[in-house]
């Protein structure tokens, strides 16, 4: 589970734009949870986890102010999520995230990327149901035990516990995050490195030869693409 993980992790690490694609993502991200759930993070545990994670991305403070201020007027635009699926180079899986405010645009760019790539998008569910959708937390460690005591000691719903080149990855149901991130800040000596929910491959699929270089560049228009939010995959990289 985590190698396909951190494959993921270390593809989108190679392709990431701008910091200003950045800033715009969380930027939109915020809005639209604060809008839709209330402009106090204490209140509104998605948009706490959201801001927390823009900070730990080092997204200024000004970006997510400005975002939350914009949401608190109540007029601007009106977002929506939507989620494609499909095949990508080699036949491996994908899913993207996106946040639009008009369907239509964000369909036909997400396709001219999957067409550029000889790719081919696929019916609603036609990948999802292939991976979990989790939240996971990542930190420095070689001692998984007592960490796994911990957590079910507090009766967290553990999936998996991994300990490899001194990090240690604790997979839980994304339904968990608070629960198992409220157990996990108690314990001495943990800083998250990692702490997320997303989706995560239950098989993974290798790409070698030429499909690398055309995965990479899928990859890269996708994240080009401005209202692609996030993109999962179950692609392992082999040279």
């Amino acid at each position: 589970m985590g190698r396909a993980y951190q494959n993921k992790k270390d593809s989108m690490a190679k392709t990431a734009g701008a910091k200003t694609k950045v800033y715009s993502k969380y930027g939109k991200e915020i809005y639209v949870c604060a809008k839709n759930g209330g402009i106090d993070p204490d209140g509104n545990l998605s948009l706490r986890r959201l801001i927390e994670r823009a900070k730990k991305d080092q997204v200024p403070a000004h970006v997510i102010d400005r975002a939350i201020e914009k949401a608190k007027g109540g007029a601007g635009e009106e977002y929506s999520t939507a989620r494609y699926e499909g095949y990508g180079p080699g036949g491996c899986m994908m899913i993207v995230d996106c946040l639009t405010d008009n369907n239509n645009r964000t369909f036909s760019d997400v396709r001219v990327c999957f067409t550029k790539a000889n790719s081919k998008i696929g019916a609603q569910g036609s990948v999802a149901h292939l991976f979990d959708h989790l939240a996971i937390f990542s930190f420095a460690g070689d001692d998984e035990d007592p960490i796994l005591e911990a957590l079910l000691m507090d009766d967290v719903d553990v999936l998996d516990v991994e300990n490899e080149d001194g990090k240690i990855t604790v997979f839980t149901p994304h339904t968990e995050f608070y629960k198992a991130k409220t157990v996990l800040e108690s314990l001495d000596n943990i800083t998250l490195d990692v702490e997320e929910i997303a989706f995560v491959p239950q098989t993974t699929t290798e790409i070698s030869g030429e499909d690398v270089a055309v995965f990479e560049r899928f990859i890269s228009m996708l994240e080009d693409c401005d209202d692609v939010q996030e993109v999962y995959h179950n692609a392992v990289i082999t040279e």
